[in-house]
């Protein structure tokens, strides 16, 4: 039996925590092994509970989450770090990511898009919420540009490209399978196949690429372009 997620809430909203504890515990299958909103407790829970991710809200009363952030990891703490917070600032984000978070979520999200991006940020994937992968993109700006992505996106059969752009909108692979009316499997198959081909490491970066290559002249040229394009070969 595969063994649960261990995460630890930091929240100093009473309600906040409770709900979070309840849509992952009962609905997520993991296990909260403790929760606070006091962030002078903080690194002693760390350490007493030991969890494999720590969920942190970026507002809390008299401090903010980067500095409780920066108290852990001056306490020699290396949990894993995800941001879940009604922040959309670019600035709050780009902050975030330059302290070393491992993800930042919204709290207006969809439950089971939160409970899929702690899990695959517990499994050690970067996730952004889909409404913040737009700023991330502009944020991140790396990567292959122009005719180098066109080549890349040329190798995807159509299928791979219906499926990242399903990925680039943030959506699991439960949602894409419902949408594309394909198998679960399936959809993970195309996934692997997608970072493969595009040397990817994580579902964020599929979406960085799928957001660089439409705003790039080659992919705003494939986009318009109502031309018929030669297929790929089908798998």
């Amino acid at each position: 039996m595969t063994e649960k997620i261990r995460v630890m809430l930091v929240d100093d909203h009473s309600l906040c925590r409770s709900g979070l504890k309840e849509l992952l515990e009962h609905r997520g299958g993991m296990t909260v092994v403790t929760a606070t909103g006091d962030p002078n407790q903080v690194v002693p829970l760390i350490r007493e509970h030991h969890p494999q991710l720590l969920v942190l809200d970026l507002r809390l009363a008299h401090t903010d989450g980067l500095s409780v952030l920066r108290m852990i990891r001056a306490d020699g703490c290396d949990v894993p770090v995800v941001i879940l917070t009604m922040s959309d600032s670019e600035d709050d984000m780009s902050a975030a990511l330059r302290a070393g978070v491992k993800g930042y979520l919204l709290k207006d999200m969809d439950p089971e898009e939160v409970i899929d991006a702690i899990g695959r940020a517990a499994r050690g994937e970067m996730v952004v919420a889909s409404a913040m992968m737009l700023k991330f993109a502009q944020i991140l700006q790396t990567g292959p540009k122009g005719s180098a992505m066109g080549d890349l996106v040329a190798t995807l059969t159509e299928r791979e490209r219906q499926v990242l752009d399903h990925v680039a909108s943030g959506q699991s692979n439960k949602v894409i399978a419902r949408e594309l009316d394909i198998s679960h499997n399936t959809v993970k198959l195309h996934v692997r196949h997608i970072m493969d081909k595009l040397n990817l490491r994580s579902r964020v970066e599929a979406a960085v690429f799928s957001f660089e290559y439409r705003s790039s002249a080659d992919g705003i040229k494939t986009v318009g372009d109502s031309s018929p394009r030669p297929k790929a070969p089908q798998h």
